[in-house]
């Protein structure tokens, strides 16, 4: 049986482990947290290095990207260099097909979802396809980089102004300590800073992006409203509906009634794609989702 292994620098209170059956092949696929610890992370990849069949980099983003340009993290470059034959992936390649290709099912089956609504999505740098697809299909988006990554109330409510202040931050960015721009370790598990921004969860009808940037500042109410995202455990599932929140669909699909996150997905295609991950195109991994029949997880929580 073939081992994937998601190393995160995450609260290790998420992991999990299960076996997919996938073209009659069996594979392991798990996610290990190290709590915030980078240099832990680094060396749990050394020790498996070669032994697995491929790497998941979780908790956090080796590429952040824009339109025709990509930026990369320098912490989360370390991480990467610790895998000196297995192949490591973030899951940016996943999210530019997947995300992208999940918005547009989302469209076919229930084009009323997107009609006329407004769109919380929390950090296009992130999710670039998920952003690209929501403005192409019209929706109202405000992107929240800035409120998320940085604390700035500061609102964008045009894809094109976003790139432009990308091309101006990115480089500064990319540079700064991942725990300035994200939750990681037991900062996953901090309770909802509620008050602010609230304004902007009350002014949308769908959040989407990812999980723990979601749940940062949400607040206790959330009637109503549909979150798209994923990385979503059975716990995290009570919690949305605690806020009653209307439904929840995942870009990654239900395995044991987890949603793993992109780069785990990624870590999986990759291996029966079989090529070296700098190889690999878009339109390799369209091919696959084709093939396995990947489609979003929906599931209603309230009224």
């Amino acid at each position: 049986m073939r081992r994937i292994v998601s190393v995160s620098i995450g609260s290790s209170l998420r992991d999990s482990k299960a076996v997919v059956n996938v073209r009659g092949e069996d594979f392991s696929i798990e996610r290990i947290g190290t709590d915030g610890d980078i240099d832990r992370a680094i060396k749990m990849i050394e020790e498996l290095d070669g032994q697995v069949a491929a790497f998941g980099m979780g908790g956090i983003d080796l590429y952040l990207s824009a339109g025709n340009r990509r930026y990369i993290l320098r912490e989360a470059k370390r991480i990467a260099r610790a895998a000196k034959v297995t192949p490591i992936v973030d899951g940016s390649g996943l999210k530019n097909t997947l995300e992208r290709r999940a918005i547009e099912t989302l469209v076919r089956e229930a084009p009323e979802m997107f009609e006329g609504k407004r769109v919380l999505l929390t950090c296009a740098l992130d999710r670039f396809g998920m952003a690209q697809a929501l403005a192409e299909i019209g929706c109202e988006v405000l992107y929240g980089d800035f409120l998320f990554a940085l604390d700035l109330d500061v609102p964008i409510y045009s894809l094109k102004a976003m790139e432009r202040v990308v091309r101006v931050l990115a480089p500064l960015a990319v540079q700064l300590p991942f725990k300035w721009l994200y939750p990681i370790g037991k900062k996953q598990e901090d309770k909802p800073k509620a008050v602010k921004f609230a304004k902007y969860y009350e002014w949308a009808d769908i959040i989407a992006g990812d999980y723990h940037q979601i749940r940062k500042y949400m607040p206790e109410n959330l009637a109503g409203k549909t979150l798209i995202t994923n990385t979503i455990t059975p716990g995290d599932v009570e919690f949305l509906r605690e806020r009653s929140v209307r439904e929840l669909i995942t870009t990654t699909p239900n395995i044991d009634g987890r949603s793993f996150g992109t780069n785990v997905m990624e870590g999986l295609l990759v291996t029966l794609i079989d090529k070296p991950p700098a190889e690999i195109t878009a339109a390799d991994y369209n091919q696959i989702l084709d093939e396995l029949g990947l489609v979003p997880r929906r599931e209603l929580l309230g009224a």
